[in-house]
């Protein structure tokens, strides 16, 4: 299995470039997968200089409703016409970080390869999706800044829009979230209430990013969550919306298990 980070929010490849946005390449036995596309296309040229085939691509998913997961989408598109995409219906909807619209763009609803689902969904026996996070271990508090607006009113996002990839392959799991806004250790017990076991390999930011200085709530919160992850037997790949401060934070607790993760970074499970 190669998984390749397309755009990362920091740079760890000379040739490469960074923006804040997610996108990662997965190439299976059976499967070529790109799971999110950035906040534009910039991860198209990232693609190109680490000879990833994005025009081989047959599966997208969309973790959710936001412009910096999907931005490089429709000129993804462009490149390649056949890749089936997978998002959540209600990833369509309004999304904001106070007045500022951070939802997709609205053509996307338009492409005809695209598949709205409505909950979980098993692609194939290699991958599957799912939603319906409801737990609230160490929830993170920035969500509180995030509403979707219905009606003309703003409303808080619970996040029903964000699905996790899944992937079997080679007696590997591996499990891929583009920012855990629901929590990563509520998507772990959701994953083990679906699945009956845990993942050997996590991919996801922690949304724990901040740009101003952190609370000792804040610290305690954090130091605390990778406690817990430590307590897995999976290993982490970590960046994005996680924030250099935190990861810096967690490693110490974590060590090996945790893997920050940047533009350009390459590597095999077999």
């Amino acid at each position: 299995m190669r998984i390749v980070t397309l755009i990362e929010d920091a740079n760890g490849h000379p040739q490469c470039c960074s923006e804040h946005g997610f996108s990662v390449y997965v190439e299976t036995e059976k499967h070529k997968v790109l799971m999110d596309t950035g906040a534009t296309s910039a991860f198209l040229g990232n693609a190109e200089r680490l000879t990833v085939p994005l025009d081989q691509v047959d599966t997208v998913i969309l973790s959710h409703g936001h412009y910096d997961h999907s931005g490089g989408l429709l000129d993804f598109c462009q490149l390649n016409s056949k890749a089936q995409i997978y998002m959540q219906q209600s990833a369509l909807g309004d999304y904001y970080h106070g007045e500022r619209y951070i939802g997709i763009d609205k053509a996307i609803r338009e492409l005809p390869n695209v598949h709205f689902l409505m909950g979980d969904y098993r692609i194939d026996e290699e991958v599957s999706l799912f939603t319906d996070i409801k737990g609230r271990r160490f929830y993170p508090q920035s969500n509180l800044q995030l509403s979707q607006k219905v009606n003309g009113i703003h409303v808080q996002d619970l996040f029903e829009h964000e699905q996790c990839l899944v992937i079997h392959s080679q007696g590997h799991e591996v499990l891929l979230s583009g920012c855990a806004h629901n929590g990563i250790l509520n998507i772990l017990d959701r994953y083990q209430q679906i699945y009956h076991s845990l993942p050997d390999h996590v991919i996801s930011g922690f949304h724990m990013m901040k740009k101003t200085e952190y609370t000792q709530e804040e610290i305690q919160t954090i130091c605390d969550t990778a406690r817990e992850l430590k307590k897995y037997p999976s290993r982490f790949y970590t960046g994005h919306c996680t924030g250099q401060k935190a990861i810096d934070l967690m490693k110490p607790i974590m060590g090996d298990q945790l893997t920050a993760i940047y533009s350009g970074c390459e590597w095999e499970i077999s």
